[in-house]
């Protein structure tokens, strides 16, 4: 597995780097994140993001100098969901390879149905109906579900589909469903989903059954990811890298993908 890793970022790097001018085609980078400010949606039981200036200007020896702090939870903007979030045992974050975090992206379109139902769920037969398309769902591969939901962000109440947005028992926006859940589980080889929604789990849940048997998987979830109407069904490559909190369930993570 490392020699077919080393392999593929050898490969990508002849292709990306220029032989002489050694720089990326910047065209074919899609910024997949949002920012982190005041306004970042956070999960309602989760304390919001927090930056505050501690050193901003000019110093008494007359050079610019700049500073300051931040807080934030694990699970708020667009982050990853380390296994361990729901899957006792399992990896946290600075435990996921990196290797792991650099992966073919299946993006899977399901605004029409969204359209239709707030609360919809991906079936087998979303995935199964991609592949009839796409061909089979790459070997470890990072499956995102495509809702439009990012349309909402950072409206609080419309993003979390919910007049009382502090209450986590009244949202409503989409997620995968438990049998679509268990079926990448079993039935194929995937390193982890993505989402841009809240959450993997769609809003209703109570139960995150869907976070229980991915992460109970050892597999990881990316929620909140930006701008996925810019990618292609199959063929993007997906590098997510999370802050490299020791034990952490999740953190922010910088998501970008490579157009092919």
């Amino acid at each position: 597995m490392a020699m077919t890793m080393a392999l593929f970022l050898a490969g990508w790097l002849l292709a990306w780097v220029g032989p002489a001018a050694a720089q990326l085609d910047e065209r074919k980078l899609v910024d997949l994140t949002y920012p982190f400010d005041e306004r970042t949606v956070y999960w309602p039981t989760n304390k919001p993001f927090q930056w505050e200036k501690t050193d901003w200007g000019m110093t008494a020896g007359g050079y610019w100098y700049a500073s300051a702090n931040f807080a934030t939870s694990e699970h708020g903007g667009t982050h990853i969901d380390a296994p361990i979030h729901f899957g006792k045992g399992r990896s946290t974050v600075d435990e996921i390879p990196v290797q792991r975090l650099v992966r073919p992206a299946a993006v899977v379109d399901v605004t029409q149905a969204v359209v239709r139902d707030r609360d919809y769920r991906l079936t087998v037969e979303d995935l199964k109906a991609w592949e009839t398309r796409h061909g089979r769902i790459p070997n470890g591969a990072i499956v995102l579900m495509y809702t439009g939901w990012g349309r909402y962000w950072p409206d609080k109440v419309r993003y979390l589909g919910s007049e009382t947005p502090g209450d986590p028992k009244t949202l409503h926006f989409p997620g995968f469903s438990k049998e679509a859940a268990a079926f990448l589980v079993k039935e194929r080889t995937i390193d982890g989903v993505g989402i841009d929604t809240p959450s993997i789990d769609h809003g209703p849940s109570r139960d995150f059954v869907v976070h229980q048997i991915l992460n109970g998987a050892d597999l990881y979830g990316l929620e909140n990811v930006a701008n996925l109407d810019k990618l292609p069904p199959k063929g993007a490559t997906l590098i997510a890298l999370p802050m490299k909190i020791r034990g952490g369930t999740g953190g922010p993570v910088r998501i970008i993908a490579l157009l092919p």
